[in-house]
């Protein structure tokens, strides 16, 4: 799938489990996603997904993650967390991420590739 943050377009791979699946069966979407933490960006999204959650340990630039069952993190820093996540996709090449989500919240569009 692809992630349109402004004017920059990135590939997302989806997880091959069950949350990525429903998350990309809800696509086309515009989010308005929130900054936490300087390192993230997240939404709830209209409905919930199932969830399989498990603690990562390490997160990274790039991950897109559920936190809970509805609530859809980008995370553009690599950090170490204790917190429990269920796995949604991937940033193919993260470079330039943090640069284009920029300091405050954004409009995200996460689209089908055709």
């Amino acid at each position: 799938m692809w992630m349109i943050v402004g004017e920059r377009r990135f590939t997302v791979t989806v997880t091959d489990n069950a949350t990525g699946y429903a998350f990309a069966e809800m696509l086309p979407l515009t989010l308005d996603m929130a900054e936490l933490n300087g390192n993230e960006k997240h939404v709830d999204l209209p409905k919930a997904l199932p969830a399989n959650a498990t603690r990562p340990g390490m997160i990274r630039n790039g991950d897109l993650m559920l936190y809970g069952s509805k609530t859809l993190v980008v995370f553009y820093k690599t950090f170490t967390s204790p917190y429990s996540y269920s796995n949604v996709g991937r940033v193919a090449d993260p470079a330039g991420l943090a640069q284009a989500l920029g300091q405050h919240g954004a409009r995200i569009e996460f689209l089908k590739c055709k």
